[in-house]
Parts: structure tokens; C-alpha cells; sequence
């Protein structure tokens, strides 16, 4: 049988764009295990950052929210109040079972094109065949740690995606690299769990959110500065709500924004947490690191060029993601190759978040450089889901996709697609 969609990955976006296929009568193959990321790769006692309202995952019908999962288990979602990650975690899987078709929680381990689509194999060997590819991959795939601390020992170096549970560093001298949620929630637990942590950070100030505004106000105020997913104020409404627009404006600006909005900053619920009790070095970065006996040994320079020495048993680098078409693995190298992609290495995707290579579709994290900040955060989901899933109705209304397919002696043949976009 040969699948009109194949989504890789079931994470927020993964499942939102299930359900879209799987209401529009699209035969629907769906891989990997539900919410991963938020099961496997982030502490126990971590909150989301997310306001509830903005942290839906995507049905067409609006019925499987996460306030309707909260009513159905006792629970509230109320703004202003931080929620467990373990509670949107259970959220998801609830949504898989009630709004997805059956999810297949084997790896995809590869993804070539061939004659009419795609061969998608799995860990254990098996080969699936689909018209239509989507990726919704997560970000577990664009892990970033600083060159400076590339190539040490896990038990020496990790990043914060590697830890579901904190509590193995209890009376150890930890390092966190980083300014941003991550960095500084991390270190809360951390220090709450018994460990000595400071946290290190090349901005010379960390930043803070400040508690959001409540959300019924006075309509002059709310026109002043709207509610948005991705919080108050114009602009973050501009890249929540209309990520179409976004994706009009001219690269350079894009790319602009993509280096510089909503960057690195903690909440407001965690400030207090960490300058209680973690060892704040802002305006820090390191030069050097080695082991030693015992751990690790950073010379860090700060901005005004002093050196300075720190010795830690364990550094967890909370220094985000980095998205590149070349850190998709899962792909065939020949298919990979032929990606057109943006000066900052991410894939170029159009205004149906197509790929360059005809019925390969992508979505999420790798996708905000074209879409914006809201391809960051679950709130992208639904834009996202929705516009997809009409992109792959549209390529499979079409003429057959381009694909190269091996000829003899080893050549290539092209077979012809109309003009996308």
C-alpha cells in the first residue's frame, strides 16, 4: 500500500498535522513516540512557559484542547499560572488517542525518493511507501553545544535536552551555560535539588519576563498591547497570528528577526528561584576547557576581557538548537543534497511549508526562519497543521512529483513535475 502522507515525528506539531490529514480522508501512516521531547528530555518539575490558551495542540474541530483535557481530569488552565510539563505531556498523549489515527512509535531511521513518492524505512527494517512526506522532527535533531566544550566526555559535558531527571548531580558542583529558559530553569532545579550551580551567560544582563498582563482588561488597554500566544504587544501578535505575512517580508528582515526576537530570557516565576540560590556570572564566556581530576577545568573571559578560572565537576550547556538541512540524518543523503536552503542553513519551505524537493513537507523548529518565532512554540501548530495538510492535498492533486530514480550504469532520471508555488 502506498500512503497519500507519512508524518516523522509525533510531537505538538507531529500530532496537529495527523489530525488535519486524517479528517481531510488522507490514508495516513503517523511514526515515532508521542510527545518524546517532553517525556524523555526535560527535567521532572520543569513548567511551561507557554500561557495554557496558547499551548493547544491542533484538531479541526477545536475539540481536543488542553483546557478540555484539564476539565476532563480535574485539573485548571488558567493564564498567569505556570503548568507542569508533566501535565502537557500527559495532554498530548491524550490528544494522540482521542484525535490521531493509531501512532506507529518506531524510528524512522531513513527517507528516499523514488518513483511516485517516498520509501520511509524504520529501525527495525521495514519500508513504507507514501506519495507525501511530512517531518516533524522536533528539535532533538539540531542539538547545540559550543565548539569550546565539543568533544568532552558525556559525563563531563551534556546539553539540558539530555536530563529527564536532575537528581543524579545532588551534591555536585554543576555549570550551566546559557541565559535563556532553559539555562535558568535548569539551574533553579538544580540548586533545588541539592546541587552547587552557578550559571554562566555571555549577555552582560540576564533578562526576565515580566508577569503578563491579566487577560480580561479594558479594551483600550488590550488595543495598546493585544494578548498573543508568544505574549503581549503588537509585535509578538504579528508573529503569532499571521505567520503568512511574516513569511512575506524580505529575507534579510527575516533574518533578522530570527536572530533577535524573544531571545534568551527566563520567566517571571523562576527569578526568584535562581537569584536565591544559583551563582549568577553574566558577561561570562568560555575560552578553554579541559578535564582535570574531578571534573573540568574553564578558563571563561568576560566582556571587559578579565580571566577568570572555574573549576565544576559537570557543565550542562542550555545553548538551544541549531537548525540545518544538514542535521536532518533520517534523510538520504541524495535527497538532502537537493534542498535549497536559507543563508542561515535552515531549509527554504513555501508558503505550504513544501520543501524544495516536491511532497516533502516540513514543519516546526526548522521552519521559523521562513514563518517566524511562533514556528518556535507549540502555538505555531495550528497555523501550521492547517496549511500543510492543503499543501499535500494540493501536490497530490497533482501531475507525478520530480524524482530522481537510478538509470543505467548508474545515471539519474529526472521525471518532470509542474512548477510549484
Amino acid at each position: 500500500m502506498k500512503y497519500d502522507l507519512v508524518v516523522v515525528g509525533a510531537g505538538p506539531y507531529g500530532l496537529s498535522i495527523a489530525s488535519h490529514a486524517a479528517a481531510a480522508g488522507l490514508t495516513l501512516r503517523v511514526f515515532g513516540r508521542p510527545m518524546a521531547s517532553w517525556r524523555d528530555h526535560m527535567p521532572r518539575g520543569m513548567l511551561l512557559k507557554s500561557e495554557p490558551w496558547a499551548s493547544n495542540l491542533s484538531d479541526p474541530a477545536g475539540r481536543w484542547r488542553l483546557d478540555a483535557y484539564c476539565a476532563e481530569h480535574g485539573m485548571t488552565a488558567r493564564h498567569a499560572e505556570p503548568m507542569p510539563v508533566e501535565t502537557f505531556a500527559a495532554y498530548g498523549l491524550w490528544f494522540a488517542r482521542n484525535a490521531v489515527p493509531a501512532v506507529d512509535e518506531r524510528t524512522v531511521v531513513r527517507v528516499s525518493s523514488g518513483p511516485g513518492g517516498f520509501t520511509v524505512v524504520t529501525e527495525d527494517g521495514q519500508a513504507v511507501q507514501a506519495r507525501t512526506v511530512a517531518l516533524a522532527v522536533g528539535v532533538m535533531p539540531f542539538v547545540e553545544v559550543p565548539q569550546v566544550l565539543d568533544g568532552l566526555r558525556p559525563s563531563l559535558v551534556t546539553h539540558s535536552s539530555d536530563h529527564s531527571d536532575l537528581t543524579r548531580f545532588r551534591g555536585m558542583d554543576v555549570t550551566v551555560v546559557g541565559g535563556g529558559q532553559a539555562a535558568l530553569e535548569t539551574a533553579a532545579l538544580l540548586a533545588e535539588q541539592g546541587a552547587r550551580t552557578r550559571v554562566l551567560a555571555r549577555a552582560g544582563q540576564l533578562r526576565w519576563n515580566d508577569l503578563p498582563p491579566v487577560l480580561e482588561r479594558p479594551w483600550w488597554r488590550s488595543v495598546r498591547s493585544p494578548h498573543s500566544g508568544l505574549g503581549p504587544g503588537w509585535r509578538n501578535w504579528f508573529y503569532s497570528e499571521r505567520p503568512n505575512l511574516y513569511r512575506r517580508l524580505p529575507e534579510p528582515t527575516r533574518a533578522r528577526i530570527a536572530a533577535t526576537a524573544l531571545g534568551p530570557a527566563g520567566a517571571w516565576w523562576v527569578r526568584d528561584r535562581v537569584e536565591r540560590a544559583v551563582e549568577l556570572l553574566p558577561g561570562h564566556e568560555i575560552a578553554s576547557a579541559r578535564a582535570v581530576g574531578g571534573g573540568l577545568r574553564l578558563e571563561t573571559m568576560s566582556l571587559d576581557g578579565t580571566l577568570r578560572t572555574v573549576e565544576t565537576e559537570h557543565v550542562i550547556a542550555a545553548t538551544g538548537f541549531r537548525t540545518s538541512r544538514d542535521r536532518f540524518g533520517m534523510l538520504a543523503a541524495e535527497l538532502r543534497g537537493t534542498l535549497a536552503a536559507l543563508p542561515d542553513g535552515s531549509p527554504e519551505v513555501g508558503h505550504d511549508f513544501e520543501s524544495s524537493h516536491p511532497g516533502l513537507f516540513l514543519a516546526g523548529l526548522v521552519t521559523a526562519s521562513g514563518f517566524g518565532p511562533a514556528m518556535r512554540f507549540v502555538q505555531g501548530a495550528t497555523f501550521t497543521a492547517s496549511a500543510l495538510v492543503r499543501g499535500v492535498r494540493r501536490r497530490l492533486r497533482t501531475a507525478p512529483m520530480t524524482v530522481t530514480v537510478p538509470g543505467p550504469g548508474g545515471s539519474r532520471t529526472a521525471v518532470p513535475s509542474p512548477v510549484r508555488h
